[in-house]
Formats: C-alpha cells, structure tokens, sequence
C-alpha cells in the first residue's frame, strides 16, 4: 500500500517537473538568486516558434537562446526591467506574453472589445428585424387582391 500511495505521488507531481526539463544543466546559473530571477523572467518571455509556451518550458533551439542570452544580460549586470528590454530589442515584442499597449498594440488591445460591440449591434439589429417584419404581415394591393382572387376561381 505505502509503495502504491509513492508512486501514486510521483506521477501526480510529474507534471509540476516538466518546466523544469527546457532548462538544460549547462544553463543553470551558479548564483542561486540569479537563476531565480531568470526563471521569474522566463515566465513572461514566450517562445517564438512554439504556440503558448514560455521559454522556460520550451525545449526549442530558439528557446535556449533566449534563455542563455537572458542569463548573459543577468550576470552582466542588469535590472530585470533591462534584460527584459534587451530581450525584446534583439528579439522583438512577439516575446513578450503581455505586450505594452503602444502604438499599433493598440489595435491587439482594442480589436477584441470592439468586435464584441460590433457582434452585439448586428444581432440586436438582426432580432429587431425580424420582429418587425413579424409584427407588420405584408398586404395585399387591390391588383394582387384581385389577381389573386381570378387564380384561386380557375
């Protein structure tokens, strides 16, 4: 029982070790608050090939890049902000999860809120239309009346 109740355990932590398999051993910086503050960074520095994933969980070629050049920004010297920043100069916005909303980001932020407003309007307008048209039946002229009446007698 004790070794089912073991096993049972590891594979429910398993998957909490999976980030932890990107960074290779070779990557790992010696000073324990350094390497802290890169994974911490890693967190909000996606992955450029990969879809969702941070480079601390991608195993990508690009991702070990990035994760190498930020620990060379790291022990150079920098803030987080800065190695950040220099991050994002070498590898543009598309690395950053949380893009600032500046310039053209304005349309990313912007583009979700307004569609839902325009989806909104269509179908009120939509549901509107097609109450009208069942509240007012369409009628008849006295030419049609009588057309009508002359085809249903033959």
């Amino acid at each position: 029982m004790r070794a089912l109740l073991l096993c049972l355990s590891l594979l429910l932590a398993l998957p909490a070790a999976l980030p932890v398999w990107a960074v290779q051993p070779d990557e790992v910086l010696s000073d324990p608050a350094l390497e802290a503050r890169a994974r911490e960074i890693s967190k909000i520095l996606r992955c450029p090939v990969c879809a969702g994933e941070t480079i601390d969980e991608s195993n990508a070629p690009i991702s070990r890049d990035l994760r190498l050049y930020l620990r060379e920004r790291l022990v150079a010297g920098d803030s987080d902000a800065e190695a950040v920043q220099a991050v994002t100069d070498r590898f543009g916005e598309y690395v950053l999860f949380q893009p600032p909303a500046r310039g053209v980001n304005w349309l990313l932020y912007l583009a979700g809120p307004v569609m839902a407003v325009l989806a909104l309007l269509v179908g009120w307008r939509f549901v509107r239309s097609r109450n009208l048209a069942e509240e007012s039946p369409a009628r008849l002229s006295e030419e049609e009346k009588a057309r009508l009446d002359r085809i249903m007698r033959d």
